[in-house]
């Protein structure tokens, strides 16, 4: 039995058993649509336009920077008209913050219900953009791991595709955790929001910017594997004298997924501070980091000219948290109070509005590039390649 005729198997019996009845079951088809859609794009990209290593030139990224930004901001319309009818389940039973909640003490903060396409496309635009705002600190680091490795440019495209592929793995199964998490224990947003105003005070006092062959994962596959002193083409891995050898390049792939597992952790809380929806979470994260390969490309080395950046990303980040903060603090304030020793009484919770969400990042982001273009800084130092 082929592929296809198992699938063709597959869809007959579960609609013989009713399986798609359930929206919970209709939406698992819209994952793998999008999946399948994401993955036969990263193939194009590799397989297609990037088989033979080249160093990328500014217009080829620049081309691909729009092909993938103009795909995320795209989807928000099929986000709408998928939730605005309903498509695969999509608005059926979704979890959301419950609108009770700013209006009534001691009602459940996330309920499941229906979302409609104007609300549901105003929470994935403001995801993406929130995403996409807080991969620019990503982009720095990067380049710090290329030119610490001495990654030629022809080969950096590759280990940001596979680095890539790694991170939508580790990103859907932090979303799943996450979603599960909340829907079971909704206190669990109060340390999302806490952790993200951290993450920013963290951001505006410490220099986060740390040697990578300090890194202790770097340093114990140095320890399990002999590391190659050079590089085997676009080879992750080399045989000398009969012994498998790891290149300077899997070294950066290393660090390149490290590195987004710990923006990940900054990233998917602030999300959560939009909507509790898994499918808008999804998709607005994996839009965001599809493009960032090619934004690499284009910004890496002027990233460090956007002296208002960095400071535009801690404020974007404190919002979030205190956004979060307000939503999921005064259902829960009995329970704190008791933890403290104090008599607290509930209260409403305080949702601050998506589209005021998306008004206040899209304007923090076009300050801070504004002044960085009237103010720029006297002595900007580009992040160095590898050549």
């Amino acid at each position: 039995m082929d592929a296809i005729t198992f699938c063709l198997s597959f869809v007959a019996s579960a609609a013989g058993t009713g399986f798609f009845d359930d929206p919970a079951h209709l939406r698992l088809v819209a994952y793998g649509i999008f999946l399948a859609f994401v993955l036969a794009m990263l193939a194009l990209d590799l397989g297609v336009f990037h088989r033979e290593a080249h160093e990328v030139s500014l217009r080829e990224a620049m081309g691909w920077s729009i092909v993938w930004l103009s795909l995320g901001v795209l989807f928000t319309g099929a986000v709408y008209i998928g939730y605005e009818r309903h498509w695969l389940g999509l608005g059926l039973e979704t979890p959301k913050y419950n609108p009770l909640a700013a209006t009534e003490a001691g009602v459940p903060l996330i309920v499941r219900g229906t979302v409609d396409g104007w609300e549901a496309a105003k929470q994935y635009l403001t995801g993406y953009v929130v995403e996409k705002s807080l991969a620019m600190d990503n982009i720095f680091v990067i380049a710090i791991v290329f030119s610490f490795f001495a990654i030629p440019r022809k080969y950096q495209h590759r280990v940001l595709f596979w680095g890539i592929l790694g991170a939508l793995v580790m990103r859907g199964a932090m979303i799943l955790i996450g979603a599960a998490l909340i829907m079971q224990a909704m206190w669990i947003l109060i340390i999302f929001g806490a952790f993200l105003i951290l993450t920013a005070l963290k951001m505006a006092l410490v220099e986060g910017h740390t040697d990578p062959g300090r890194n202790i994962v770097v340093r114990l596959v140095r320890r399990f594997y002999p590391v190659y002193p050079g590089f085997d083409g676009q080879r992750f891995f080399t045989v000398v004298d009969g012994v498998r050898h790891v290149t300077p390049l899997f070294l950066a792939l290393v660090m390149v997924e490290i590195t987004d597992l710990i923006f990940a952790v900054d990233s998917i809380p602030a999300i959560f501070a939009i909507t509790p929806d898994p499918f808008i979470v999804f998709t607005s994260n994996i839009f965001a980091i599809l493009g960032l390969r090619s934004l690499y490309f284009c910004l890496a080395a002027m990233i460090a000219k956007f002296r208002y950046l960095k400071p535009a990303l801690i404020l974007i980040l404190a919002f979030v948290g205190v956004k979060l903060l307000l939503l999921s603090v005064p259902p829960y304030l009995p329970q704190l109070g008791s933890i403290l020793g104090l008599d607290l009484a509930a209260h409403r919770a305080i949702k601050i509005d998506t589209t005021i969400s998306l008004a206040v990042v899209l304007g923090l982001l076009g300050l801070a590039v504004a002044l960085s273009a009237l103010r720029p800084a006297k002595a900007a130092s580009a992040a160095p390649h590898g050549e």
